[in-house]
């Protein structure tokens, strides 16, 4: 059996791990780690694991429980892991973190769109980026993930394909998004009050938000070059997703049949990334609670423009089944242990 450490138990992405690795037939949690909730049972704090689960929360202490367990999962703020990771930890365990700091390749780029210092850039150049149908072989011999982040995982998989094969200019894309209040975490915080965010949409982080270097970064790898690009996320009045549509001027003499077959070629063999129908618009509802990203493209041949869509569960696919999936890659399991959950319908 795998020994799972998690750190940030008690947050929403931290909880998603708890309920996917329950689940699990290889891995044993032996840390429920919490900063706020030491000495109390993981149970009254999430009461659906109640008999399930009996274990009490733990400190933080990253050295000792890199001593009991084969991976921890860090589901914690930014900086929180690059404060304190060492040779140490590395040496004794894997180690999976979901917040941002080593997603970014440039320490400098990190530090001006998150404002903190990066306290262990040394590691930056060996994190592997965890978006495993991109970056597969790597994960697999990785000690250190960065987990992505959810919009950059939704938005890149949308347009990862056209981007991949040059059919797009990458100089006009545009990303809209929006996004369940469970993407802000689980600390209380006054726009997200019921009051706030019921009967409301609203967009934030408007030309600031700071998971655009991410996506910028990882579909610069596919075209081969720099991307910039305009991303706006909007908070919608609902619990858990994301649906991602994106624009861009596609190049002459592209077809139609060009643009569907990038998506049929590059997803045929993955699991997770599902190419709808043609016509077909995905939907938060057919991905929620699952592991699953819809995608799908449709040609405007009027305006010269290909719009891209992506739908997925932000929790799931977007932090906590991405981190299991990036786990069962790097321990040799098959990719979708655990993570075979149908969708779930309201």
């Amino acid at each position: 059996m795998i020994k799972v450490g998690i750190i940030g138990a008690t947050g929403y992405a931290g909880q998603e791990l708890v309920r996917l690795l329950l689940q699990h037939r290889e891995t044993e949690i032996v840390w429920y780690g919490s900063r706020s909730y030491v000495d109390e049972k993981f149970s009254s704090v999430f009461g659906n694991v109640f008999q399930i689960v009996e274990d009490i929360c733990k400190s933080d202490d990253l050295h000792e429980l890199s001593r009991q367990a084969d991976v921890i999962f860090t589901a914690t703020p930014q900086g929180y892991l690059a404060g304190v990771l060492d040779d140490e930890i590395l040496n004794n365990c894997k180690v999976i973190d979901l917040s941002a700091d080593y997603r970014i390749k440039d320490v400098a780029v990190y530090e001006k769109w998150y404002g903190i210092e990066h306290k262990s850039p040394q590691y930056i150049k060996e994190a592997v980026y965890g978006l495993c149908e991109i970056n597969r072989e790597q994960i697999k011999g990785a000690r250190l993930i960065a987990n992505p982040g959810c919009y950059p995982t939704c938005s890149t998989l949308a347009i990862y394909p056209l981007a991949k094969a040059g059919l797009i200019d990458m100089s006009t894309l545009i990303i809209d998004a929006k996004s369940g209040t469970s993407g802000a975490g689980r600390g209380a915080k006054i726009p997200n009050l019921y009051c706030e965010v019921n009967e409301n949409i609203k967009a934030y982080g408007v030309s600031t938000h700071r998971h655009t270097p991410e996506i910028e970064e990882q579909l610069g790898y596919a075209a081969g070059k720099p991307v910039t690009l305009n991303f706006t996320p909007h908070l919608i009045p609902m619990n858990r997703g994301i649906l991602i549509t994106a624009y861009a001027t596609y190049r002459e003499g592209t077809t139609p049949e060009q643009i569907r077959r990038a998506y049929e070629e590059a997803y045929r063999e993955e699991y997770f990334v599902r190419v709808l129908d043609e016509g077909v618009c995905p939907e938060t509802k057919w991905v929620e609670g699952s592991n699953f990203v819809d995608v799908n493209v449709k040609v405007d041949e009027r305006t010269g423009r290909a719009i891209m869509m992506g739908a997925m569960d932000n929790i799931t696919k977007g932090a906590a089944g991405q981190a299991v999936q990036n786990m069962n890659l790097m321990f040799g399991l098959e990719e979708s242990e655990g993570l075979r959950l149908i969708p779930m319908v309201p």
